[in-house]
This record gives C-alpha cells, sequence and structure tokens, in this order.
C-alpha cells in the first residue's frame, strides 16, 4: 500500500513542480519577444534579489518542517503543536524581512525601483507559504489541486495584458500577485489538519537552531542558483542575465521530475527511518538512483543535441547565445541527480545535515571563485562553467561522505552504462541539427529518434521499472507468461 503511495505521490508532486515551471516554459517564447532580453533580465535580476529575503523567511523550513512533520504525522496533536510553533517563527522572520525590503527599495537609489517594488509581493507569499507541512504529510495531491486554477488563470493574464516593453511591470505584478493567491488558497486545506493549541515561547525557541542548520545549505545552494544571475547584472549587463535567465529556464524543467523523485522521497525515508525500517532504506535508495540516472543521461545529451536549432527558434532570434547556455547547462543533470537522492535519502532523513552543509558551502565557494574569474572574460558562459564545477564538488563531496554507509562503488557501476548509451544516441541524432531541413522538422526528428534509440538501448531496464511482466498477467489472467 505505502510502495502504491510512494508511486502516487511522486506523479502528485511531479505535476507540482510542472505547474511551477509551466508558466516560464509556455509564456517565455512569447515574453522574450514582447519584453526583449532586457525586459526578461530586468525581471531576472530584481526577482534574484528579492529571493534571498525570501529565502530568509523560510530558513530551512522546506526540509527542516517537512522532516518534523513526518515524524509526527499519524499524531494530530503533536503535528499541532509543531505546525505552529515552526510557523510561528516563520511568520516573524517573513514580517522583518519585508520591512527591511521595503525600506531598502525605498530608502536607496536601487536600479529598476518600480520592479523591485512590485516584487515585495513575493515575500509575502513565502510568509504564507505552508506547502512543506503538506508535503511532511505526504499529501501531495492537495497542494496540486488547490493551485492548478491560478497557474492556468496567471498564463491567460499574461498573454491579455502584457503587450509590448513597456508592460513589465505588470507582468511582474501578475507573477507576485497569483504565488500569494496560491499560498492563501492553500490554507483553506489546513483546517481538519491542524487544531489550535497553546503554544509556549520555548516550543517556538527549540526550532530555531535546527531551522538554522538546514538554512546553511539553502543559502549556500541559492548562492550558485541565483548569485549567478546577481554577479551577471552587477559585473556586465540585464542582457546577459537575459540569456543565463532562459537557459535555466529551459534546464530545469527536466530536473522537475527528479526534484519531485527528492520531495517525495524525503518524508517517506524520515517515517520508515522513524519507525527502524533499516532493511527498506538501501533499497529505495539503489533503486532511486538507477532510476535519476537512467533519465538524467538522455536528457542531458538530448539536450546538448538540440539546443543549438531550439533556442533561437523559442525564444527568438535574439537569444541566440542561449542555445550554447542549455547546452552546458545540461551537464549539471548528472551531478544533480546523483546527490540530490543522496542528500533526500540518505543525508536529510538521518539528520547528517553537517555532511551537507559542508559539500554546498563548498559548492557555492567554487561557484563564487569561478564567477569572480570567468564572468568579466566569459559573461554567461563563465557562469555556466561555474554552474558546472559547483554541482560537480557538491556531488563529489556528498558522495565521500557516505561511502562507508552505502555501496557507492555499485551505484558509479550500475550507472556507467547510461552514460555510453545516452553519448551513443547524440552521436546518432547530432549530425540531424547540421541538415537543412527546417528546424521544427529537425527537433521533432531529433526528439522522436532519440526517445526510440535510448528506448530500445535501455528495453531490458525500462521492462524492468514499469512491469511488463506484472501487467500481462493481469491481461492474460494467468500466473505465467
Amino acid at each position: 500500500m505505502r510502495n502504491n503511495s510512494t508511486k502516487k505521490n511522486f506523479i502528485y508532486n511531479l505535476i507540482y513542480q510542472i505547474l511551477i515551471l509551466i508558466i516560464p516554459l509556455i509564456t517565455a517564447p512569447y515574453l522574450s519577444r514582447v519584453v526583449g532580453v532586457s525586459g526578461v533580465g530586468t525581471y531576472s535580476y530584481t526577482y534574484s534579489i528579492v529571493y534571498y529575503f525570501m529565502l530568509l523567511t523560510l530558513l530551512g523550513i522546506n526540509n527542516y518542517g517537512n522532516r518534523t512533520i513526518a515524524k509526527v504525522r499519524d499524531n494530530k496533536e503533536k503535528r499541532s503543536k509543531e505546525f505552529w510553533s515552526m510557523y510561528i517563527l516563520q511568520l516573524v522572520m517573513g514580517t522583518i524581512m519585508l520591512i527591511i525590503y521595503l525600506g531598502y527599495v525605498l530608502i536607496f537609489d536601487v536600479k529598476y525601483k518600480q520592479i523591485a517594488l512590485i516584487q515585495s509581493l513575493f515575500i509575502f507569499s513565502s510568509i504564507l507559504d505552508i506547502n512543506w507541512f503538506f508535503f511532511g504529510l505526504e499529501e501531495f495531491k492537495t497542494t496540486i489541486t488547490r493551485n492548478t486554477f491560478v497557474k492556468i488563470a496567471t498564463v491567460i493574464l499574461i498573454f491579455l495584458i502584457v503587450k509590448n516593453k513597456d508592460d513589465l511591470w505588470k507582468y511582474t505584478l501578475i507573477m507576485s500577485s497569483m504565488t500569494v493567491l496560491s499560498q492563501v488558497i492553500l490554507w483553506y486545506a489546513l483546517k481538519n489538519k491542524v487544531g489550535f493549541v497553546k503554544i509556549q515561547k520555548k516550543d517556538i525557541i527549540k526550532h530555531i537552531k535546527p531551522n538554522l542548520i538546514l538554512f546553511i545549505p539553502v543559502i549556500a545552494i541559492s548562492l550558485y542558483k541565483m548569485l549567478d544571475k546577481v554577479m551577471l547584472g552587477s559585473m556586465t549587463n540585464v542582457i546577459e542575465v537575459g540569456y543565463f535567465e532562459n537557459a535555466e529556464k529551459i534546464a530545469n524543467i527536466p530536473m522537475t521530475i527528479i526534484s519531485a523523485l527528492g520531495t517525495v522521497m524525503l518524508p517517506r525515508m524520515s517515517n520508515i527511518i522513524a519507525k527502524g525500517e533499516e532493511d527498506k532504506v538501501n533499497n529505495y535508495i539503489t533503486k532511486s538512483i538507477n532510476f535519476v540516472m537512467f533519465l538524467s543521461m538522455a536528457m542531458c545529451f538530448g539536450l546538448v543535441a538540440i539546443s543549438s536549432e531550439f533556442a533561437p527558434y523559442y525564444f527568438g532570434t535574439e537569444f541566440k547565445k542561449t542555445g550554447i547556455l542549455i547546452a552546458l547547462l545540461s551537464f549539471t543533470f548528472p551531478f544533480l541527480s546523483f546527490a540530490n537522492v543522496i542528500r533526500t535519502q540518505y543525508l536529510i532523513p538521518r539528520e547528517k545535515d553537517r555532511d551537507y552543509i559542508i559539500s554546498v558551502s563548498l559548492g557555492a565557494i567554487v561557484n563564487i571563485l569561478l564567477n569572480i574569474f570567468l564572468i568579466p572574460m566569459y559573461k554567461s558562459i563563465g557562469a555556466c562553467i561555474g554552474t558546472i564545477a559547483a554541482e560537480a564538488t557538491v556531488m563529489i563531496y556528498q558522495t565521500i561522505s557516505v561511502r562507508k554507509e552505502l555501496n557507492v562503488l555499485q551505484y558509479v557501476k550500475k550507472s556507467f552504462p547510461f552514460v555510453v548509451k545516452s553519448i551513443l544516441m547524440f552521436i546518432i541524432i547530432y549530425p540531424i541539427s547540421l541538415t537543412d531541413m527546417n528546424v521544427i522538422s529537425k527537433l521533432m526528428i531529433q526528439v522522436f529518434m532519440g526517445c526510440i534509440i535510448y528506448g530500445l538501448l535501455n528495453l531490458k531496464y525500462i521492462m524492468k521499472i514499469i512491469n511488463i511482466r506484472k501487467m500481462f498477467n493481469k491481461i492474460f489472467k494467468r500466473k505465467y507468461i
């Protein structure tokens, strides 16, 4: 029953993650042409600044709150107490951050002040963010059903209202206000999940230290996720930020699947470990690493093969450079995927926060140092190189930290065939981009052939994960086929 629940939650969270990305995916080609590369860059640059105030609002609550609620999910009184004590801390931090940010925008000579002021609504949305509570309960369906119409409405509003470069403020207002609305709606689903309990000061204080500990990796990760754009905007111009922003939008889409798996498995592994069911831990990790490496290698080399033709076709000729950046960022997929499993299924559930913190801190240091040297010379390409090095550093350290507890060498050996097969797929489909066919035909043929070739090369593994034998047993109602 629990296995079915895990699969359903994976699908639900996959949909949730896709919904988060669906707005930029659908609207990116339109916005790239309407507000232009400078408009995309301005929005991305101002958002990357307000993002740090959002992080300070939430601290480490997404991982810590998820883990904490997962441990007490079967006891309503305990989960009510844990929820309110953690949320009060979030509310206090958010209020402080909102005041500081508004002071920063209104008092100082801030670039793009109007856009920056509208971006403050994102901080308000982070104050209301309680997704971590529902993830801890493994009720992923709730977040999806409550937010779907908001995402659809956002897309519709963008196409109806944003018409030219002067409408950048309207786009910013739509994005930020609809994010607030999606969080407000989620509170209506809370009423039957928690009760009102008396919270003492000590109940709140006990969450500060572990929350801050898990905030360190959050801020460290942000240094090589969001600081790239801040440094690009400061050291070059918003046009380079625009190239990088759109490249990240595309690169983030394949990683949605990996993130969905990690979010689902974190509370499951926390609960399993709390119950002492150690025999299940290694089994889950082995299956997860095989799955994510199977996907990530295909997505990596698939995107590299089509990026040069895809970017100018999708975003417009103004964004031709984005194709190079997409190809570079694709090489982060294997590192991100492997590290995601180690982090969400071993380090965080076992509260090995020290190893997690060191790994992402090293990644942040590597990224910042490389950015300082590479961005002035290579601009957005330099930022991509820094990101690749950072993700590789994180994965290597996390893997080394668990080598005595987990059979890391076995994971690497099982992943290697996926590397070889994905390279073979790339060698076959890449030459299609050099032909004289129209772009859409090239892309369709490359994607179709890539899926067929990689699927045939991994047919045995695919049959195993979708359990073909069991499916045929049900169809023919026989015990053996």
